[in-house]
């Protein structure tokens, strides 16, 4: 593989058709932890989408017509790419988004080979069904949609492209993808990987650029069949209006405000770190982040006198350090708009427990984008920094007096992604699981994904699944065949 500074470099093009495509403007690549510049970054326009659904369209027809076998066996192949460049990558990834290069090198980098190898695997295994009828036979199968459509976000850049990728490669769709062009390199590196992997030319295809150009030429292209999108809700609103009357198959995986509920029977210690990790993990960048903490009363006093003694402990600072626990938001931009809510915050009423401001980290940071941990109290459930997503290092907590009231407040928001419950009580996390108005919740853990399951949310939080068979039937078309006997 090429050096990490010409992987880097490589975002000063588009990959079209297997090799890079020069465009006539840029943008700017800056690390956010220093400000300084890292690449200039191709600014593709709608001339370069339109380029890149050419180039996918001529690799359709022979990538579609591999068996799942062949697709899977090269998909294993992009999978040991990433693996042998674990290092190189989570470099790549906390330069360019911010993030501990030590959480990169735990759950991002090994998260994009786990993408691959599980949709390989799923596609070697997948069963589809078949009907008997007395005097017919019906069996259905699958083929491809055509040239598909992926718009990623700037949090988790690797991490989500391979999970929109691998199974749309895997059931032979062709690819026109683009990263945010806040976080764009390990998009670069990867279509450099697919190539070396021996992905066919044209099969995956990359325009980078802003979203309103290059991402609105993909959205509205006529011959794009398939749009998954993972962002903001106001941006998802404006990709499903664009899509939708074209008939486009459409996935939208969009924002959350996730509560995190805390039982007086839950086991202390657990739930404490749980919450931490919950809250304050990629610096709270996380669309399934727990940002409102609800705690049952009777132990309020002791959780919260933990929970803010933990958060302290929290070492912030070079993202490069391997000990570094809380690296820098993904821009200036950002860390003000979280600023600004915490602003917000003090004019409701909020107490800050800890956070609250612009941390002075020493020579060479100074540029960069950092915001202390946050912790607020005594705000309503229903005020705005405790009901909209912030998207930051900044937790609310809450005390509830019963079971009715905690699932009102955590449902009490129009998101309805994620949520976690802490308790012993198996009956409770029954009982509180089924009332939560969301797509997946999480009792006595956090982001313990199984890949085989639905990921998605309700409410404001998107439209649709993703994952496991709803991947495969996703990126496929299904056809039902009926057979007279």
């Amino acid at each position: 593989m090429t050096s990490q500074t010409s992987l880097m470099q490589s975002a000063a093009f588009n990959w079209i058709n297997g090799e890079p495509a020069p465009t006539q403007e840029h943008l700017e690549c800056r690390n956010p932890a220093t400000g300084r510049l890292i690449t200039p970054l191709a600014r593709g326009q709608a001339s370069d989408v339109d380029a890149a659904v050419r180039a996918a369209q001529a690799a359709g027809p022979a990538w579609g017509a591999r068996s799942f076998e062949e697709r899977a066996d090269i998909l294993d192949r992009i999978a040991d790419g990433i693996e042998a460049n674990l290092d190189v990558l989570a470099a790549i990834e906390s330069q360019d988004q911010g993030k501990p290069v030590s959480l990169a090198k735990r759950i991002d980098i090994p998260r994009a080979v786990a993408n691959f190898r599980f949709f390989a695997g799923a596609v070697r295994h997948q069963e589809l069904p078949s009907h008997r009828m007395a005097d017919a036979l019906n069996f259905t199968t699958r083929s491809p949609v055509g040239v598909c459509g992926l718009i990623t976000p700037w949090n988790l850049p690797l991490y989500l492209l391979t999970w929109k990728l691998a199974p749309a490669l895997a059931m032979g769709n062709t690819v026109v993808a683009k990263p945010s062009e806040l976080s764009p390199l390990s998009a670069a590196a990867l279509a450099v990987i697919c190539k070396q992997a021996g992905l066919p030319d044209g099969v995956f295809n990359l325009v980078h650029g802003l979203g309103p150009e290059a991402g609105q030429a993909i959205v509205g292209h006529p011959d794009i069949k398939l749009i998954s999108f993972t962002g903001g809700t106001a941006t998802g609103v404006h990709v499903a209006g664009t899509a939708a009357p074209m008939f486009k198959k459409l996935s939208l995986e969009l924002g959350g405000k996730n509560a995190t509920l805390v039982f007086a029977d839950a086991d202390l210690d657990k739930a404490v770190d749980g919450a931490v990790r919950a809250a304050f993990t990629n610096q709270g960048e996380i669309c399934l982040c727990g940002s409102r903490v609800l705690v049952e009363r009777s132990i309020y006093p002791e959780f919260e006198r933990r929970f803010v003694e933990q958060v302290k402990g929290l070492k912030m600072g070079d993202p490069a350090d391997p000990n570094t626990d809380v690296g820098a938001l993904n821009s200036l931009p950002h860390r003000d708009k979280v600023a600004g809510y915490v602003d917000l915050a003090r004019e409701e009423g909020a107490q800050i427990l800890c956070g609250g401001e612009v941390p002075e980290l020493g020579p060479g940071l100074e540029g960069g984008a950092f915001y202390a941990p946050t912790v607020l109290a005594g705000l309503s459930t229903s005020s705005r920094c405790a009901t909209e997503e912030i998207f930051g290092p900044v937790v609310t907590l809450h005390p509830f007096e019963t079971e009715e009231e905690a699932v009102e407040a955590a449902n009490g928001t129009r998101y309805g992604l994620s949520a976690s419950l802490w308790t012993t009580d198996l009956n409770r996390a029954h009982r509180v699981s089924a009332q939560l108005q969301v797509g997946m919740v999480w009792v006595n853990t956090w982001l313990k994904r199984d890949l085989r399951t639905p990921f998605g949310g309700t409410k404001d939080s998107g439209v649709g699944r993703e994952g496991g068979r709803w991947s495969l039937e996703f990126y496929s078309e299904s056809k039902n065949i009926c057979i007279q006997l």
